[in-house]
């Protein structure tokens, strides 16, 4: 598994994937960018109200409150991302790791959308709760490891598996190996809390669960 994470990582820089990740990157930018100016409005609108040098100081802690809970945010948001690129990264691997294979299919839209949704807001709602418990040091580390480890293993090992699978097998296999998965998404999870990095996440996590289903599905598995 680590392997597979280290040649997801440095796939994810090849000139194959130059074009999606910049699309990529520039795309949760500007969802990060439209996250803050929304934050940013919201509180002000509080904050002016009173004394003008009240309302500066109080705009500078809601400027690194924002900034913190952006932070937050970019589990919830990369996933929204994964949803649009998340079949032409998976193309890329695919034809790497198994030239002679058939290649998947990709998922329709509807139902990538409706996944990449249902997750971004349990990541929101997952990611405010380890918010809520940064005044309990160690407990919130694990809270944000272990929920997201298995929010992401979960959707993005379902997501590449659904190339190949209906929903119902992709979810089957998915808990067959439960543990593998959840590894993995733990290793996604550790990914996003690296600032700057975070960034590359719905490539790199595309990329890790692409190789893990091709991995695990030579093996076999019931999927009833």
């Amino acid at each position: 598994m680590f392997e597979d994470a280290l040649d997801a990582f440095a796939q994810i820089f090849t000139p194959p994937f130059r074009a999606t990740l910049y699309k990529s990157l520039a795309l949760t930018l500007a969802l990060l960018a439209l996250a803050w100016y929304g934050l940013d409005h919201l509180i002000v609108g509080y904050v002016a109200i009173g004394p003008h040098w009240v309302a500066i100081i109080l705009s500078l802690l809601t400027g690194l409150g924002i900034l913190l809970g952006l932070a937050f945010l970019i589990a919830p948001i990369t996933t929204l991302v994964a949803g649009f690129f998340l079949d032409d990264v998976a193309a890329i691997v695919e034809r790497e790791i198994d030239p002679a294979g058939p290649p998947g299919q990709n998922i329709p839209a509807i139902a990538s959308a409706w996944f990449a949704l249902r997750f971004a807001g349990l990541s929101i709602i997952v990611n405010i709760i380890a918010l809520l418990l940064l005044l309990a040091p160690g407990v919130n580390v694990i809270a944000f490891f272990g929920a997201n480890g298995y929010l992401f293993g979960r959707e993005y090992f379902e997501l590449a598996a659904m190339r190949y699978r209906s929903v119902e097998d992709a979810r089957a296999m998915r808990r067959h190996y439960e543990l593998r998965v959840f590894l993995a998404g733990l290793l996604i999870a550790a990914f996003v809390a690296v600032p700057l990095l975070n960034l590359f996440t719905p490539l790199f996590a595309t990329a890790l669960m692409t190789r893990l289903h091709r991995r695990l599905s030579q093996r076999g598995v019931a999927t009833t």
